[in-house]
């Protein structure tokens, strides 16, 4: 089965007077050949339970091919399209129904424990809060293998895959349908039917099949993880499909019409509705068996067939993982554990000088190309030129290092690997971009020429356009290159002086991209303000600082006259923070620019909550949100819910006072009635209750 047939053919490929017609016998039996080979396929790749021979199978998958040539047709799902098909022009993005989130990091026993530490407190906290709510119960863990491959997301409409596709930057992905379709495990029909979901996995390459691979490969494939990315990643399908790559799936994302109350019943669907779902998944009551098993998981990866660079510890309740929720980048409820990373030792070439958007000058070392956790490493990060000295490195030109790689984090150089001296790293006294001379603030350089540093500035006007922040819409960093290099932006605040005659006289500028720019900055005045100070660039804040400042100051003038004291008075900002928003507002330059901004038209100002009503139905009532609404999402619904004075609730408890059910409503509808809570099944009588019927 794993000889895949290099055939190819459109879908309702015949053309009048040229290829048969095809006829209802002919139909039938290519539906009955496709239904029979996509069972044995899902036997085979995703089961490793094989249910016919190959010589039985290839009987199938010829008479198949025949049928096709002879009518000119190929069904949707027949199996012969997963040997790949035209040379792709490019990848179209797409966007995730449901956010991808990154995993935070736990890189020893200690890190563990004080994220579980963490979550401890969270049920804690959510528990003294809720006090009308069921209790979180205590956490309960499960343990999954980490997967070294291309994370994957794959939509699924009415049962068919409809797009697959990269996990790109959580929101925005690149769709990559042709070359997943070539993916045997990979189901291109479930039994679900119930709704849009979207399933995640990962994209691999077993080791087996790449030295099976390497043994006839002009070119060999140097590493698994690369081979898989590189396959799923090119714009020939049929280069995917020579790489025989497998997937292993573990999560949804997104589904309309079901939920699950706790991982187990997650899993059992993704098992029910065909996906690979890996063997090992372990359940455990306390972090210390947590520990225990990511040790004897950690001894027995070398015997997989696959890649793996850690585990995943996530908690098994759907409810709990719903109360605690995310930060800005991580789920709160799962850890990604990293097994120990890999050393060995080098030459280090040279050290070179980048200047970061905030002025910050990192050193970058060039070493001699080393094999090293599976890919060839020639660059190394040294962090300041504190970590130069505290490493002993600063005579290090030319001798042996050490140097360490985790998963795709940049390697490190951990220290000399001999006591030979070798040339001196010479630290820079000028700006290597501008010239302007350094300044030393603990262990790292800065240059202060904020508005005429070049990298800076690119740096600040790219961040500033980016979709978390003032989402200019097909910003990108050649764009900010190219307004910095032949037109007058040198500030942020310069984007909202942009005229059509400066940017119609610009290389690939037409008149439609000019227009579409100006439009995309125009529209930007109206971000709130929470995005507005995300994209200042404020140094140690994040997108959960600025938000939370937005919503307790509620105006930026306000902000900008908070002292330092005000501000570690409030959730998760200390003295280092505290002092970095101060000194941000008090620079003069930065001053000028926000000013010169709202001159422009820049609002910035904090999202206004709706009134909420007292005398609705749902005023001070809990009330749950369960399936599909005909024409509300779950987030319409919950607003207008809220501005009748509700409070929303992710779980059905005793003090439920309604639950609004929509299509394909599961288990939450199944213990409302159990517990004789108020069901509301009809969104014209929802939103006669919300008083819009």
């Amino acid at each position: 089965m794993d000889s895949a047939k290099g055939w190819e053919l459109s879908v309702d490929a015949h053309v009048e007077g040229t290829v048969p017609l095809i006829t209802d016998a002919q139909l039938a039996r290519m539906k009955q050949l496709a239904a029979e080979i996509a069972a044995h396929n899902y036997q085979y790749y995703t089961l490793d339970q094989p249910s016919i021979s190959d010589v039985d199978y290839d009987k199938l998958y010829d008479e198949l091919v025949r049928l096709e040539t002879e009518s000119g047709t190929v069904l949707p799902e027949s199996p012969t399209l997963r040997v790949g098909g035209e040379l792709l022009k490019g990848f179209e993005q797409h966007r995730h129904r449901a956010r991808l989130w990154s995993l935070d990091k736990a890189q020893d026993a200690e890190d563990l424990l004080a994220w579980n530490q963490r979550v401890l407190k969270g049920i804690a906290d959510y528990n003294a809060k809720h006090p009308e709510e069921e209790p979180l119960p205590a956490p309960n863990y499960a343990i999954e293998l980490k997967f070294d491959g291309l994370t994957l997301n794959l939509t699924y409409e009415n049962g068919a895959l409809v797009q697959a596709s990269t996990r790109g930057n959580g929101t925005v992905g690149e769709g990559i349908l042709a070359q997943v379709r070539t993916i045997r495990s990979v189901p291109l029909h479930i039994p679900y039917t119930g709704g849009v979901i979207e399933v995640q996995g990962e994209g691999i390459m077993n080791l087996s099949v790449l030295g099976r691979y390497n043994e006839t490969a002009v070119d060999p494939l140097k590493n698994a993880r690369n081979a898989a990315a590189g396959a799923l990643r090119n714009l020939n399908p049929k280069v995917t499909a020579e790489r025989k790559l497998s997937a292993y799936f573990y999560n949804v994302g997104y589904a309309e019409g079901i939920s699950f109350a706790d991982h187990r019943e997650m899993q059992q669907f993704l098992r029910d509705n065909l996906f690979k779902v890996n063997p090992y998944t372990a359940y455990f009551d306390t972090i210390e068996e947590v520990q225990l098993e990511l040790a004897q998981i950690a001894e027995r990866r070398l015997e997989l067939d696959y890649l793996i660079d850690g585990a995943v510890v996530k908690l098994t309740d759907m409810r709990t993982r719903e109360a605690l929720g995310y930060t800005d980048k991580f789920p709160r409820w799962a850890v990604a554990f990293k097994f120990e990373a890999e050393e060995t030792t080098t030459v280090l070439e040279s050290v070179s000088w980048e200047v970061g958007r905030t002025g910050k000058i990192t050193p970058v070392a060039r070493v001699e190309a080393v094999e090293l956790a599976g890919v060839t490493v020639q660059n190394c990060t040294l962090n300041n030129i504190g970590d130069i000295e505290r490493k002993n490195l600063k005579h290090a030109l030319g001798t042996l290092v050490v140097i360490r790689r985790s998963n795709d984090v940049i390697p490190e150089i951990l220290g000399k690997a001999d006591e030979e001296p070798g040339q001196e790293i010479v630290f820079p006294e000028q700006c290597p971009a501008c010239g302007t001379v350094l300044e030393q603030r603990g262990a790292h350089l800065f240059c202060n020429n904020k508005l005429g540093c070049r990298p800076q500035m690119i740096g600040r006007i790219t961040h500033f356009a980016s979709r978390d922040a003032m989402d200019i819409e097909a910003f990108s960093i050649m764009t900010a290159e190219q307004l910095y290099a032949d037109t007058d932006v040198r500030d942020p605040a310069d984007l909202y002086s942009l005229t059509y005659d400066d940017l119609i006289k610009l290389d690939r500028f037409g008149e439609k991209k000019a227009n579409k720019l100006l439009e995309a900055i125009e529209k930007s005045k109206d971000r709130d303000l929470a995005a507005f100070l995300f994209a200042l660039g404020i140094p140690n804040t994040g997108k959960a600082t600025t938000k939370m400042l937005a919503d307790h100051y509620g105006s930026l003038d306000a902000i900008i006259s908070a002292t330092a004291e005000e501000l570690v008075g409030l959730p998760d900002i200390g003295g280092i923070v505290a002092d970095s928003i101060v000194n941000f507002f008090a620079d003069p330059i930065m001053a000028g620019s926000i000013a010169r901004m709202r001159a422009l038209g820049v609002k910035a100002e904090a999202e206004q909550a709706p009134a909420v009503r007292v005398d609705s139905i749902f005023t001070g009532k809990t009330v749950v949100l369960t399936g599909t609404l005909p024409s509300l999402s779950r987030d319409e619904a919950a607003k207008k819910l809220e501005a009748c004075g509700a409070k929303v609730s992710g779980s059905v408890s005793k003090k439920t006072d309604f639950v609004i059910a929509g299509e394909s409503a599961g288990s939450k509808l199944t213990k409302a009635r159990d517990l004789g809570i108020t069901v509301i099944e009809d969104e014209a009588e929802l939103l006669r209750l919300l008083g819009e019927g």
